[in-house]
């Protein structure tokens, strides 16, 4: 079965992917990765990815691995998430 993030933290990368946020993604592993917020993708095996547009190239998160998103844009609608648990579907 593969694992998801909940319903509520989703809604908060779809908005950033929405306006084109500028977002620091910090992992679980603590390892880092920052560009801009452009679209979430999903494979076949149904796991769900946050495309970024970095300065050298696009690269691919898997939302389970997040464990924090600050968001760089001036002005947005939020700040800062932290992602704890995950829901299964």
């Amino acid at each position: 079965m593969t694992q998801h993030i909940s319903c509520d933290l989703h809604d908060y990368i779809e908005v950033a992917c929405m306006y084109g946020y500028q977002v620091r993604l910090i992992l679980k592993d603590q390892s880092t990765a920052e560009g801009k917020a452009k679209d979430i993708l999903t494979d076949t095996e149904t796991r769900e990815f946050l495309l970024l547009e970095t300065e050298i190239g696009s690269q691919q998160v898997e939302l389970i691995f997040l464990d924090k998103l600050q968001v760089l844009t001036p002005d947005a609608r939020f700040t800062e998430v932290v992602f704890s648990g995950s829901c299964e579907s």
